[in-house]
């Protein structure tokens, strides 16, 4: 009963420091002078993939054996698996109700949100064919990094960990890259005031930034207590270690993604909804791997390939999506499917 309620407990002050945190980086996107897009795929995708590149982090560094090491890799690859199934199917859903909200409510949303093309633009209200193009340009890079994570996973060489140095390599471009983009700079002219300052229509510097550390400290801790209660459950339910790392611990470390997604939908800001998701995956593509090459052997079992095979191929759904221009709120909720999919064949291979 007492890990139910931390459980619930800490998906409650995820939630509202997930609520704080966004609203800090948009002002901290503001001052720096990024583009509007970089504050979600960028800003926000760093401190939301803190628990999940940590939880690899630590098992390689305080670990050492078998257990310790399928950790790290499930951790490295259940991130991007949930991310891209489960964050995208959420926004997705969110979209729906947001859409039969606005109809029932009489509301002349324009006919964008409702699923029709216009001018060649997105089908999903608040995004433009740039932002669709960007979007489409992430999920390539990520096929292309993600292939080579995966076929690492299953060859042994002696200086494979060496590798992990060009994974890393690889974010750091796709970080300048997105910092460094041109276009809409973002803007404070339309944000909510700073909750640590609500009366000041301009917050001070010190105050955005206190405030984006100290909601990134916040859940970072509430995760890292939401996984240690799914690594109860795990045994508790006759799991592997690995098994519970690509099941049931990305849902607490990406708890942070989807509820983003979530708040941003909600709030009308589509387009940073699916850049946080965009982000965090390359973020996950990358950096956790990268420590897991250079800290575990980087084998892969039949549970970790599955997971590989499976993010594979709903970024492959999602990237045809993109380049067709057939992206729409229930498009995106079938993202959602992959994940179930896996899980099913995860028990099936298990039984």
């Amino acid at each position: 009963m007492v890990h139910i309620l931390l459980l619930l407990g800490c998906a409650v002050v995820i939630y509202l420091a997930c609520e704080w945190f966004i609203n800090a980086v948009e002002w901290l996107g503001a001052r720096m002078q990024v583009g509007s897009i970089a504050v979600g795929s960028v800003l926000a995708a760093v401190g939301t993939a803190l628990p999940e590149s940590v939880v690899t982090l630590v098992a390689v560094l305080f670990g050492g054996s078998r257990a310790t090491d399928d950790i790290a890799v499930g951790a490295a690859l259940g991130g991007p698996l949930v991310v891209g199934t489960i964050a995208y199917g959420v926004t997705g859903f969110m979209l729906l109700r947001r859409r039969a909200r606005q109809t029932a409510g009489g509301s002349t949303a324009p006919s964008r949100a409702a699923g029709s093309s216009v001018g060649g633009g997105s089908q999903i209200e608040g995004l433009d064919a740039a932002d669709i193009g960007r979007l489409a340009r992430d999920q390539t890079w990520f096929i292309a990094i993600f292939v080579v994570k995966v076929a690492l996973g299953v060859v042994a060489f002696a200086f494979k960990p060496w590798l992990g140095l060009l994974f890393f390599a690889a974010y750091a471009v796709y970080f300048w890259r997105e910092m460094s983009a041109d276009g809409e700079k973002a803007s404070h002219e339309d944000l909510d005031p700073l909750k640590l300052q609500p009366r000041r229509t301009d917050p001070a510097t010190w105050a955005v930034v206190l405030q984006t550390l100290a909601t990134v400290a916040v859940i970072f801790g509430a995760s890292r207590l939401f996984v240690a209660q799914l690594e109860w459950a795990g045994p508790a339910l006759g799991l592997s270690p690995l098994v519970t790392a690509l099941l049931l611990s990305p849902i607490a470390t990406e708890l942070p993604e989807v509820l983003n997604a979530i708040i941003w939908v909600r709030q009308g800001k589509t387009r940073l909804a699916l850049a946080n998701i965009s982000g965090a995956m390359m973020i996950q593509a990358t950096v956790p791997s990268g420590i897991g090459l250079l800290g575990t052997p980087w084998l892969f079992d039949t549970p970790a390939l599955l997971s590989g095979v499976t993010t594979l191929a709903v970024v492959v759904y999602l990237l045809v999506l993109f380049r067709g221009n057939r992206i729409t709120a229930a498009t995106l909720t079938l993202a959602g499917l992959f994940y179930v999919a896996f899980a099913v064949a995860l028990v099936v291979d298990l039984t």
